[in-house]
């Protein structure tokens, strides 16, 4: 063979070569390229011990799901425990204690039972003044105050909230803001903060500290504040988005419940009309013509129909609260 023949061959041999390794190169990395754009990037052979890894979206839904169970079971026990009358003087903010509080209703209650016995009415009647004014009217006024206190509460609770928001945002720590809403914001939430940051401050977790505020404070508000903090501390995650959800979540709930209240405002002073008007008229006609009913008062008759009508009245306004008053 002749020697240019012998170097056309071996050149076609290198040309060959050549082209099949760019042509090969070219093709992987196609191939990689595909994988780095393809969805299933990162994917790799599942390994002998591929069962031991855990995927961790699932593992943080997972957590996030029982610490909302736990906050449920105890808010179910807690419900429970807040119908005491130890519970409700707490919630008054009130340092009596319960066995002073029943002292005072007895003694208040035979008071009012033994004045209209003085007077001669019956002893039936007088000890139903006695049972109202002894165990109504002092829990009555219980639940006032705590009525007043949890509306004062709710009304500035948002705007404790924004102060938290705006604070970690411009990067102040959660300990700062607490600090700035026991001492700037008014009564009664700077006063249960207050209590928050001196319970922090002595060792106390916050998540405790946060508990004591719900049993001296039981609203869904302090609730849903809990389960935030609880939440960020065991997932993570943006606590100044989330506290600012809440805020937004607060302030729509205050507006709902300033809606319903125009709503029933109508409703509810029919009720009070009706409920007034028969012990109203009773009372007038007393004083007017006390002759006309004496016979009420004084017989056996009269004063059976009379506690009978008095449980009917108690009756229909209890219904007409239940209609009126709305749970949210």
């Amino acid at each position: 063979m002749e020697p240019y023949m012998m170097l056309v061959i071996m050149g076609a041999i290198g040309v060959a070569i050549v082209g099949y390794l760019i042509v090969d190169s070219d093709g992987n990395s196609g191939k990689k390229r595909v994988e780095k754009l393809s969805p299933t990037k990162g994917k790799k052979k599942k390994s002998t011990f591929s069962f031991l890894k855990v995927d961790e979206t699932s593992n943080r839904r997972k957590t996030i799901e029982n610490s909302l169970a736990d906050f449920e079971k105890n808010q179910k026990s807690k419900k429970k425990e807040s119908k005491s009358l130890k519970a409700k003087l707490l919630h008054a903010n009130l340092k009596t204690e319960p066995k002073t509080f029943t002292v005072m209703s007895l003694i208040l209650g035979g008071i009012g039972a033994g004045i209209p016995m003085f007077f001669g009415l019956s002893p039936l009647i007088s000890l139903g003044i006695g049972f109202i004014i002894g165990f109504g009217l002092p829990r009555f006024v219980l639940n006032f105050l705590i009525t007043r206190r949890q509306k004062a509460f709710t009304a500035n609770f948002s705007d404790a909230m924004d102060i938290i928001v705006r604070g970690v945002r411009t990067g102040l720590p959660l300990g700062d803001c607490l600090r700035m809403i026991a001492h700037e914001a008014p009564e009664p939430v700077g006063g249960e903060f207050k209590k928050l940051v001196e319970g922090e401050s002595v060792g106390v977790p916050l998540e405790i500290c946060i508990e004591r505020m719900y049993e001296r404070m039981p609203l869904s508000e302090v609730n849903f504040f809990g389960t935030v903090l609880s939440i960020q501390r065991s997932t993570g995650g943006n606590l100044g988005e989330s506290l600012d959800n809440l805020s937004n979540v607060l302030r729509g709930r205050k507006l709902l419940r300033e809606k319903i209240k125009a709503l029933a405002a109508e409703a509810k002073v029919s009720a009070i009309i009706i409920g007034i008007l028969p012990p109203g008229v009773m009372t007038m006609v007393s004083v007017v013509s006390p002759d006309y009913m004496h016979d009420l008062y004084f017989t056996k008759t009269g004063q059976t129909n009379l506690m009978i009508s008095a449980a009917m009245m108690a009756f229909g306004i209890w219904v007409m609260r239940k209609m009126i008053n709305f749970k949210f």
